[in-house]
């Protein structure tokens, strides 16, 4: 096909899972770009977890919230998000069952493709953008935990599954994947390679967003593509990565993966105590220190979809 000389949308690929993926889409929806969304699939938790026990099916409860975010704001998308979302109450077997994990099962036991399927439900959606799961194989992740023995605070130990890695009350000091045979998705290292920016957080940093690294295919994309990488920063700490500071963030990724070609890294301006710092890690890994207004202002931990989306469209307005 012959180039007709009109501008072509930026392509972007967005990696994460729950909630800080969530908040990445809704603000690249809001920018005229191609996007595409790839998600961990090693929640052993809640709704998820019982459907991958019970079927052995990927869990679905992350790819369920990136289709959500990925609707519009108009009536059509807003219904489905909310249908999408709810979650059963009552007492019986359905309580806390989610509308949207148990379509996307029924989905993938009719097509038998875990990505054809995901594409059938954001065409009813109406949705922005692709959704495809990280791997092809239900993932435990496992973590090196120091702190647990008060005796000997030193001591390693190991635990495994989403759930008890996210809720640890030890320091994490390494993640890995299982099983390590596991099945790459081929369609998000294609998806990888061709954009023009990838974003790599906000989210879990140990249980939704460093994972991506541990899939070898995945990992060899990231530091192939010519893509801009954009590393956002999460605002506050969770339990699994209490008091951390941003560039303790930074700093365990770059652990997990020193040679990431990182081109900006992207923060809250308000969430910065250790600057000097920042910098010179982000000199370290060549990339470009941004501090900007993404968060809400009523002080909760939560990146704001229209200022999130100013800071990523400034960001490729300079590609």
């Amino acid at each position: 096909m012959l180039d007709d000389g009109a501008p072509h949308a930026h392509r972007v690929t967005a990696l994460g899972g729950g909630h800080g993926l969530h908040a990445s889409l809704s603000a690249l929806r809001r920018l005229p770009v191609d996007i595409t969304a790839v998600v961990t699939v090693a929640d052993d938790g809640g709704s998820s977890g019982r459907l991958r026990s019970e079927f052995g099916v990927l869990p679905p409860g992350d790819l369920r919230m990136a289709l959500a975010a990925l609707c519009g704001d108009d009536e059509w998308g807003e219904t489905w998000a909310e249908v999408l979302q709810h979650r059963f109450a009552g007492t019986g077997e359905m309580r806390g069952h989610v509308t949207g994990n148990l379509l996307i099962v029924s989905l993938w036991e009719l097509l038998g493709d875990h990505v054809s399927a995901l594409d059938w439900v954001g065409r009813l959606l109406g949705a922005r953008g692709r959704v495809l799961p990280m791997a092809l194989t239900p993932l435990d992740i496992t973590a090196q935990v120091s702190g647990l023995y008060p005796c000997d605070p030193e001591r390693l130990s190991t635990v495994r599954g989403q759930v008890a890695v996210a809720s640890s009350q030890g320091t994490i000091e390494a993640i890995s994947l299982l099983p390590d045979d596991l099945r790459p998705c081929p369609e998000a290292g294609d998806a990888v390679r061709a954009s023009d920016m990838v974003v790599l957080g906000p989210g879990s940093w140990f249980t939704s967003v460093l994972p991506h690294l541990m899939v070898p295919t995945l990992r060899e994309a990231l530091i192939e593509t010519s893509a801009h990488l954009v590393v956002v920063l999460n605002l506050g700490q969770e339990d699994e990565t209490e008091g951390f500071r941003a560039a303790d963030h930074l700093r365990v990724l770059l652990d997990h993966a020193p040679d990431l070609p990182v081109g900006t890294v992207l923060l809250d301006a308000r969430e910065v105590t250790d600057l000097a710092e920042l910098e010179g890690l982000a000199g370290k890994c060549g990339a470009q220190l941004r501090l900007a207004d993404i968060a809400w202002d009523d002080g909760s931990p939560r990146h704001h979809p229209e200022k999130l989306a100013a800071a990523y469209g400034e960001i490729l307005a300079g590609l």
